[in-house]
């Protein structure tokens, strides 16, 4: 620090906080530490009664804090996002568009243990909406050596940190299985939920078919939306144990090849996913477990935004769920806004 007279302190960077107090109206910093006095700022500290001022010396190979800001925005930013400018050092990323949000997990780990500085993000794997704030940045010191700086560059290597995959136009077809529904002994109330959750995310649904338990049914019915173009097939009903229900080995049967059968999730333990190869193209097959027909958030919920940002599910994949795969039942839901899948 050295100490200057405040008209000479444009272009200096303050290194302490500026307070004003109005007696009975505000106590507050007028100027917060870190900030770069500019020419219009100096009538204002004089009012305050600031004659002179604290301030930090340029050095070289020294950083202040909001230079090291952007080099970590820098480090993070992708298409399809925006930068705050910097305030007290520090610098948020905001979504400029809808998407699926990823994060190089592996490499954020990397940075933050660089030392002095961090980058903080929300969790990734989760969709994201225009306008939503996805990291913040800053050292904590007010200045750094760039040494440090250019080190963390490195540990991130070439690609950005942070990336909003596009939702993909997708049309599906849903297949509904159960002789008690196709026989009319009661109404179906998988179809319109899973169309809800599909139309979130822009998928078409090209139709409903409802067969009985009878494995050539279902293989018929996944034939016959392939033929439509479907890209994404959803099967519910008959994915329990019971030896009346035969989705999964239906599916397996019409030839996708299968990720998982099951998955640590609660709701949706009873969950399937494969891949049909169609065409020069690989379709999602997905067996829906009863649950995503009455609870709130599900399985379901945690893979089909991946599976519409055209991201390959694996078995790895879903083993991850592991940890935060209980859904809690909050009497109010907040989801994803909450630590189910994460």
């Amino acid at each position: 620090m050295k100490l200057i007279k405040t008209q000479d302190a444009a272009g200096h960077v303050l290194c302490h906080d500026i307070t004003q107090i109005i007696p009975g109206v505000v106590k507050d910093a007028v100027f917060r530490k870190g900030h770069i006095v500019t020419d219009e700022d100096i009538p204002v500290l004089l009012r305050v009664g600031k004659e002179h001022l604290y301030v930090w010396e340029k050095k070289e190979g020294i950083l202040h804090e909001d230079e090291a800001a952007e080099i970590l925005r820098d480090i993070c930013i992708n298409e399809g996002m925006r930068a705050t400018q910097p305030k007290e050092g520090k610098i948020e990323l905001i979504a400029e568009r809808d998407g699926l949000l990823k994060i190089r997990s592996d490499a954020l780990r990397a940075v933050n243990a660089v030392g002095e500085m961090m980058i903080a993000t929300v969790h990734g794997n989760f969709p994201v909406k225009k306008g939503d704030k996805l990291a913040a940045t800053r050292i904590i010191p007010l200045v750094i050596e760039q040494e440090k700086m250019d080190r963390a560059r490195a540990t991130a290597g070439d690609l950005p940190l942070l990336e909003i995959l596009p939702f993909q136009s997708m049309r599906a077809g849903i297949v509904t299985t159960g002789s008690e529904i196709f026989k009319g002994r009661i109404a179906d109330a998988f179809g319109p939920v899973v169309r809800d959750k599909l139309a979130e995310y822009g998928v078409e649904v090209i139709g409903q078919k409802i067969v009985d338990d009878g494995k050539e049914h279902i293989i018929g019915a996944l034939r016959e939306f392939l033929a439509q173009g479907a890209d994404l097939l959803v099967c519910t009903g008959g994915m329990s144990v019971d030896p009346d229900d035969c989705t999964p080995g239906a599916i397996k049967a019409f030839g996708a090849v299968i990720e998982s059968y099951g998955a640590p999730v609660l709701p949706g333990a009873m969950f399937l996913l494969g891949y049909y190869a169609h065409e020069g193209r690989t379709v999602p097959v997905m067996g829906l477990p009863g649950c995503v027909m009455y609870a709130k958030r599900t399985i379901f919920d945690l893979v089909l935004p991946r599976i519409v940002a055209g991201e390959h599910i694996t078995g790895a994949d879903l083993c991850d769920y592991g940890e935060g795969g209980l859904c809690l039942g909050c009497a109010q839901c907040h989801f994803p806004h909450c630590g189910f899948g994460k």
